[in-house]
């Protein structure tokens, strides 16, 4: 049985490949066969998808920021449609990636109406959609969609759609994590050392937005904290360079590694970090943050006038639960100084710390129980089998 997958940047590779190696469990034990062709990345061609085109580098937040990415979305959209031409699969499952994923889903409604579409994490529209155009787009093409988010599944409900709520696949992540003390061994971090995780980009266009801000931020940071030291997990391998450069340049006392973000997230004290799925992933480890974004000021200017300040937050975390769990600074209160002064607060107050940890624990609860691949695989297999 053919399946197409498509998603892209790091955290739809990311999901993919938690989704595949499920899907693959499943079909071994009940005997079925699986091809997977994909968009994605390398995380999903180590599970063992046949990746069609690399999407895990294509991707950018805003407006004039997603200009140098129209070309090469495009083109792998193209790529994606005229595979899916030659060979119709059996199911395709879409994964966020809202701009490619729009086009492949509305051409599999007018061209193979037959085959099967899933919607696995679906856009946020329920967070900041002006209208109904796109949600009911979404609706239109897909036959079965997965939720991760409780007001996501309501939203799309209540739109029409065929909605089931799996929970959200970080959950499974955390079933085999290293602990605190294993992993600050395997680190060599001493007892007294203060790990502060950065996390300033998975996007390229972050390099340039957030990297300087939150590395103003730890140098003041590391002044005022000499037994801190830094740790950088790499999102991307073409980001080393770039990051080993700024680290120089701004003279911190930080360690980049590639392939070990669990072991960072699992020994790290605290957080500096960019809006995203991450965000959700150092929630579950217990690290305390602060969350950085900023965009072209352009963008921004549009997006106000247009939003009118309708999203509610920027990180899933707070968004989870519709209300603050951890400062977000963006825009124009992304600076140095309201970084530090935030993540200071955090790092010298023990109470604080406390209430992050326990307004942690109710998140969690919003997030579903264990299984969450499983039971998402177990919906797609299942529509495989009726097809």
């Amino acid at each position: 049985m053919r399946i197409f997958i498509s998603t892209g940047e790091v955290s739809g590779d990311l999901q993919g490949s938690l989704l595949i190696a499920a899907m693959q469990r499943q079909a071994a034990a009940a005997g079925l066969a699986l091809e997977i062709v994909a968009l994605g990345g390398e995380k999903m061609a180590k599970v063992g998808a046949n990746i069609l085109g690399n999407t895990s580098g294509i991707g950018s937040m805003g407006l004039l920021e997603s200009l140098p990415y129209v070309v090469p979305t495009l083109l792998v959209q193209r790529k994606a449609i005229a595979y899916l031409k030659q060979n119709p699969p059996d199911l395709v499952v879409l994964i966020d990636y809202m701009g490619p994923n729009l086009g492949i889903g509305t051409y599999m409604r007018q061209n193979l109406p037959d085959v099967p579409v899933v919607y696995y994490i679906a856009p946020q529209e329920w967070v900041w959609s002006m209208s109904l155009r796109n949600t009911s787009r979404i609706v239109g093409f897909t036959d079965k969609l997965l939720a991760i988010f409780p007001e996501e599944a309501r939203y799309y409900q209540e739109n029409g759609g065929n909605v089931s709520w799996v929970g959200h696949p970080l959950i499974d992540r955390m079933q085999d994590v290293p602990n605190r003390q294993a992993a600050r061994a395997e680190l060599g971090i001493a007892p007294e050392q203060i790990a502060i995780a950065l996390l300033p980009a998975s996007r390229q266009q972050e390099l340039k937005y957030l990297l300087p801000v939150i590395f103003q931020a730890a140098q003041t940071i590391q002044a005022k904290l000499p037994e801190a030291h830094f740790w950088i997990p790499l999102s991307l391998e073409s980001f080393k360079q770039p990051i080993e450069s700024a680290i120089q340049s701004y003279g911190l006392r930080a360690t980049i590694v590639s392939g070990q973000q669990q072991e960072v997230f699992a020994a790290a004290d605290f957080a500096i970090t960019k809006s995203g799925t991450v965000n959700l992933e150092l929630a579950l480890f217990n690290v305390p943050q602060v969350v950085v974004y900023r965009l072209n000021a352009v963008t921004v200017w549009i997006a106000r006038k247009i939003l009118k300040g309708s999203i509610p937050f920027a990180s899933p975390v707070n968004l989870v639960v519709m209300r603050e769990i951890v400062p977000e600074l963006l825009q124009e209160q992304a600076t140095p100084e309201n970084i530090t002064q935030a993540a200071m607060e955090i790092l010298l107050n023990p109470e604080r710390r406390r209430q992050t940890l326990t307004d942690y624990a109710q998140m969690r609860q919003c997030l579903g129980d264990i299984g969450v691949c499983d039971r998402a695989a177990q919906e797609i297999l299942q529509m495989l089998t009726e097809v």
